[in-house]
């Protein structure tokens, strides 16, 4: 039976450590009997052992290395003890000491006192309490013990702080244009090596990162671990234990750190330094992750932008996930790549859930003798099937700055002007024909500015904004996200900024519907600089007027006033719909659809109702507590409920009820 090469070095390395450790036994004896003492061998330590290797990564002196291997030795033989105490004079020194040292071995140096001195330095060994340092016990490192026998642990002291990439991290595939990045690191590291120059990588999709810091890793004979920079807010002292903890593991075992900057901007300035102070210091291999670029203290970072994925990459990626199926679909994977901009292995998770899914509709249609015993609606088909996956999986994370409504408002239930409904219409119509327009007619290779949709709703309050929101997001199957202005808008300058970006960031992923309800408080008019917070308060306005022209989804603003918001922006949207009072005919319209068909009514006469001179808000509002007069009396509603909820309605709105509006109710 063939022994494996690792278990052949491990055998040679144990051999080696035993020798050289024997080896100081012996000259400990010799030494104690005044016999002729022999120094260490050079040709008794292999090149390929772990003790050779440690001496030539820490530059460690014969002196040095005796001393080491003096500590390892009573580790592996405690009779070494009475010998250390023999030599020392003294049956209680019986443990190494420098003083033993500087006595004993051959080019004895009082450099090994410095903390500067590699021993000390890398904290090779550790220096117990004694009455003098040249008195005090001498011990091995534990983990660097371990390094010398060739076991293979990781050091406890960066235990929580550093970590190894997860499993689930360690098989994400390249697209082509990632592969480059991979070549062009490689290239960087493999020229400029020790130090190494600290990489960036930039942007928002994380996967993506990972992958190239892994493949980066393979190429170079390099282990991957992990480590948040969020460690780097602690002491200046416990920063710099870790520091050197680490440097010292990833110099005996070639290791590269992922510093993890995700949630840290460049404005947060004084965590921003301690990253670049702590990656600017460690000569071993750094590279940063993080959504926007940090600026390095001395020099600079190597950086790398990683873009989402292109068109072209995302639809390949579709095409190989679904294999075979991929045929069907070929239009189909075109408009989803137009609406959701997935990283590859999302795309991956997405394709197994769908096979999953369609395995077991396939068995459950199979049990039944006739496919009509079977129903499957239109949300059930295959393509749909794949649509709620994506919509799901690329849901945003908005927690506190958004609220995703439940839409389930369809045309149906949609009451306006001709003008108004065709204007929706088109948007409709923009939504459904991106791909084509933009991929397959070359729209997007013009630049990507300017390719989202946005429209300004504008009108009195209850007359439908909201709603013809709800049909576009129920119509194509996509979220709809109302942005919480009171959270989204700060007193603090920047944080508005940024909580915008993070919202538009999350969007664009998901392909969501960004509804900016009341938005004359974020778009309003710029205002003529008279201090620092005008100023401020433009540069938002600014900020929004750029972020508005790259997002490329659908961004709604409704406003109750149009003539609030600043001119700049209505050059800039797309479509304006303006959603005025409805008339006596449309408020008949909107009566006749607000009762559910299961809401048991007798008698309303809609003609009459529509003389109520309300919104469609109002009109919701109003047929809702009318249902529950009625069902509190178990009776179908009636004209005498609505009359109740009507009066409750206007005394809300402070307003009166004329005889005019409920003339022939009764």
């Amino acid at each position: 039976m063939k022994t494996s090469p690792s278990h052949h070095w491990n055998q040679e390395n144990l051999t080696t450590l035993i020798n050289a450790t024997n080896h100081i036994r012996q000259y400990l004896e010799n030494k104690s009997e005044d016999k002729t003492l022999q120094p260490l061998p050079s040709d008794m330590i292999l090149p390929s052992s772990a003790l050779a290797k440690l001496c030539h990564i820490f530059s460690l002196t014969e002196f040095e290395r005796d001393i080491l291997l003096l500590c390892t030795t009573l580790e592996m033989e405690p009779k070494v003890a009475d010998l250390c105490a023999k030599l020392q004079g003294n049956p209680q020194l019986n443990y190494p000491t420098l003083a033993l040292a500087l006595t004993t071995f051959p080019q004895a140096s009082w450099s090994v006192l410095s903390p500067h001195n590699p021993l000390q330095y890398w904290r090779l060994i550790e220096i117990g309490t004694g009455l003098t340092l040249t008195k005090a016990p001498l011990r091995i490192d534990p983990h660097i013990l371990s390094y010398l026998l060739g076991e293979t642990t990781f050091d406890k002291q960066l235990l929580g702080f550093v970590y190894p990439l997860p499993p689930h991290l360690e098989q994400i595939p390249l697209a082509p244009s990632q592969k480059i990045i991979v070549e062009q690191i490689v290239a960087i590291w493999s020229e400029l090596s020790y130090p190494y120059p600290t990489l960036q990588l930039c942007g928002e999709e994380s996967t993506a990162k990972y992958a190239i810091a892994k493949a980066v890793s393979v190429c170079l004979g390099l282990n991957l671990h992990l480590m948040s920079a969020t460690v780097l807010s602690q002491s200046p002292n416990d920063i710099h234990q870790i520091k050197q903890h680490w440097q010292r593991e990833a110099l005996l075992n070639n290791n590269v750190l992922l510093l993890e900057c995700e949630n840290i901007l460049p404005n947060e300035s004084k965590l921003a330094f301690q990253i670049s102070q702590f990656a600017e210091s460690l000569p071993t291999p750094v590279i940063i992750f993080s959504q926007k670029r940090l600026q390095a203290q001395h020099g600079h970072f190597i950086t790398f932008d990683i873009s989402q994925l292109s068109y072209q990459e995302q639809t390949d990626i579709w095409a190989t996930h679904l294999g075979t199926d991929a045929n069907q679909f070929q239009v189909e994977i075109s408009k989803l790549v137009s609406q959701f901009n997935l990283s590859n292995t999302t795309i991956q998770a997405v394709c197994q859930q769908f096979k999953i899914q369609n395995s077991k509709l396939k068995a459950e249609t199979e049990n039944f003798s006739a496919p009509s015993q079977v129903e499957l609606d239109s949300t059930s088909s295959e393509f749909n099937q794949i649509w709620n996956f994506c919509r799901s999986q690329a849901r945003p994370q908005l927690e506190g700055l958004a609220q995703r409504i439940q839409t389930s408002a369809t045309w149906d239930d949609l009451v306006l002007a001709s003008q108004q409904r065709q204007v929706l219409t088109d948007i409709a119509t923009h939504l459904r024909q991106k791909a084509k327009v933009y991929q397959e007619w070359g729209f997007a290779n013009k630049g990507y500015r300017g390719l989202g949709i946005s429209a300004l709703f504008h009108g009195e309050s209850g007359t439908g904004k909201t709603m013809a929101a709800e049909v576009l997001a129920n119509e194509f199957r996509l979220d709809l996200y109302r942005i919480d202005l009171s959270a989204v808008v700060s007193k603090y300058i920047g944080e508005t900024e940024k909580n915008l970006e993070r919202i538009f960031l999350a969007a664009e992923t998901g392909g969501v519907i960004l509804l900016f309800d009341e938005a004359d408080a974020l778009f309003g008019k710029r205002t003529e600089v008279q201090d620092s917070r005008d100023r401020h308060a433009n540069v938002e306005v600014s900020y929004l007027l750029q972020r508005m022209e790259a997002y490329q989804g659908l961004a709604i603003l409704t406003t109750n006033f149009k003539t609030a918001l600043d001119s700049a922006f209505l050059r800039r949207i797309r479509f304006m719909v303006a959603f005025s009072f409805p008339d006596a005919s449309s408020r008949t319209k909107i009566w006749q659809r607000i009762f559910p068909p299961q809401t048991p009514t007798q008698g309303l006469d809609y003609q009459l109702l529509g003389q109520l001179k309300v919104t469609g808000g109002n009109i919701r509002n109003i047929a809702l507590n009318s249902a529950f007069f009625a069902a509190d009396h178990d009776e179908p509603v009636m004209m005498k409920h609505i009359l109740q909820a009507t009066q409750q309605e206007y005394f809300k709105l402070k307003k009166l009820l004329s005889d005019e509006e409920i003339r022939g109710w009764s």
